[in-house]
């Protein structure tokens, strides 16, 4: 479409989407998370009314859109997630939105997504049986969520996100089947899969001109688990690509002797390591200044509030100031708005992750997104990063 239209007309294109879907529903909140992305809540009785509502939307755009006096067919996927409001989590709402857009994705119709259903709640000793299998047979597949960095004004690294897309009952969420890979004994059969499939995408990618670390998350339970160093040990420096570990402040505090001494090995050879999910656990600063971690990730419930907190702006600035103290990067997770990145940038953020940059992406289409979007100028697609430094000051 940008051939016909021109990158601003297209850029706007999905400004103009949101604006048609407030016509529709007047109640709607809508947020432009990325280039193709459209974020929509609001308030319903029940379920059921809430995916009629999703439903008037798709046949809202199953006719064409005028745009400069040419008709246009909008190729649309919907992925809706419910939650009570009386026990509703926005983070697990949010990551259960992203997952049902994966799957709407891959399934080429609407999915729906209602957390309060309790058959979402698998049966964990069915999923532990069925999880080796899964492994070996194809159903566990990765996706990747690129971070920019915002000085430099480029796509800095990634994160590889597992999937399992399951024969029967679709994409199971990763809050439910990590727990029951930890639970079963396979977490580490898992991350070793993991890690020697994001080695092989690393090499891919070099070779096409994107040589850029990718970085996988590691469970607490790994790091004191001497069989599982020793192997991913080997694994990366067979390998020989720019790789990098994702792990949580808990997983430290659960056993700090033995995992600061193999984050240290992890660092030894090469891996980058990453602090992910700060804030989000019993932070312990004895600890941090511990650990050989380059990059600190604040968790996402807080960047989801920044605008709109009094307190949460407070507690990111004084994260980004601790961790640059540390000689660490600051990552924000969870950026979905301009004003968000906006705010982020003032307090001095290095790099950030989220819906606004990008959903997390198969390979293939990864690499298509590296392809057109290395670097933020005129190339990323978003107006939002071409402003002056005087734009964000002002904002």
């Amino acid at each position: 479409m940008r051939r016909h239209l021109g990158r601003p007309r297209t850029d706007a294109l999905v400004r103009d989407v949101g604006d048609r879907i407030v016509e529709l529903i007047r109640d709607a909140r809508i947020t432009v998370a990325a280039r193709a992305t459209v974020e929509i809540s609001f308030e319903r009785g029940s379920c059921d009314a809430a995916a009629a509502d999703i439903e008037a939307i798709r046949q809202l755009f199953q006719h064409p859109l005028l745009l400069d006096g040419e008709p246009y067919k909008l190729d649309m996927n919907i992925g809706l997630a419910v939650c009570p409001a009386i026990d509703c989590d926005e983070v697990r709402l949010t990551e259960a939105a992203e997952s049902a857009l994966d799957q709407a994705v891959a399934d080429r119709q609407p999915v729906v997504l209602d957390l309060a259903r309790v058959d979402l709640a698998f049966d964990r000793l069915t999923l532990m049986r069925e999880l080796p299998g899964a492994m070996t047979g194809g159903q566990i597949f990765l996706q990747y969520q690129p971070k920019v960095h915002v000085r430099r004004r480029e796509i800095a690294s990634a994160e590889a996100l597992v999937r399992w897309q399951h024969p029967t009952r679709g994409l199971i969420l990763p809050g439910d089947f990590i727990s029951v890979a930890e639970q079963a004994g396979e977490i580490a059969a898992l991350t070793l899969w993991t890690l020697r499939q994001v080695i092989w995408d690393q090499k891919r990618l070099a070779v096409e001109g994107h040589d850029l670390t990718l970085f996988i998350n590691i469970s607490g339970l790994l790091l004191a688990d001497i069989a599982f160093v020793d192997a991913a040990c080997e694994i990366v420096g067979d390998g020989a690509a720019r790789i990098g570990f994702e792990i949580t402040e808990t997983a430290v505090i659960r056993d700090p002797d033995s995992a600061i001494r193999h984050l240290q090995r992890f660092a030894d050879i090469g891996v980058t390591l990453a602090i992910d999910d700060y804030g989000a656990g019993l932070s312990s600063l004895a600890y941090l200044k511990k650990l050989p971690a380059r990059e600190l990730k604040i968790d996402k419930m807080f960047v989801m509030q920044l605008t709109s907190s009094n307190r949460d702006p407070l507690i990111v600035r004084s994260t980004i100031d601790l961790a640059h103290a540390l000689e660490m990067e600051v990552v924000a997770e969870g950026v979905e708005t301009p004003s968000a990145l906006a705010l982020l940038t003032v307090m001095g953020c290095d790099m950030v992750q989220g819906f606004l940059i990008s959903r997390p992406l198969g390979f293939d289409g990864f690499r298509r997104f590296l392809d057109e979007n290395s670097l933020f100028d005129g190339a990323l697609g978003n107006p939002t990063f071409a402003r002056p430094e005087s734009f964000w000051k002002r904002a």
